[in-house]
């Protein structure tokens, strides 16, 4: 009979080093606007799925898809998104 065992503690023993740092949280805060932008072009497309899409459907989906492009526009121009070192 094999044992079934928990590798909880090889898991959780590095628990402290999984944490995200400070310059990874500011990446995520600065990539916000983006990821809520995609979630709701992602929420207009699961609606869009649930029946036959109408001019509504459409409308949403299409400005969902330009919001998403503005935040992707903003976050490629905005000076924290310039990572030292590169070719300038």
């Amino acid at each position: 009979m094999n044992h079934i065992v928990t590798v909880q503690d090889a898991v959780t023993a590095f628990a402290d080093f999984i944490e995200p740092t400070a310059a990874e949280l500011d990446a995520i805060e600065r990539e916000m606007p983006l990821i809520l932008a995609e979630v709701d072009l992602l929420d207009a497309q699961i609606i869009a799925m649930d029946r036959t899409p109408n001019e509504v459907d459409a409308r949403r989906i299409r400005r969902a898809r330009n919001r998403v492009l503005t935040a992707r526009r903003d976050l490629a121009n905005h000076p924290a998104a310039l990572l030292p070192g590169g070719a300038a």
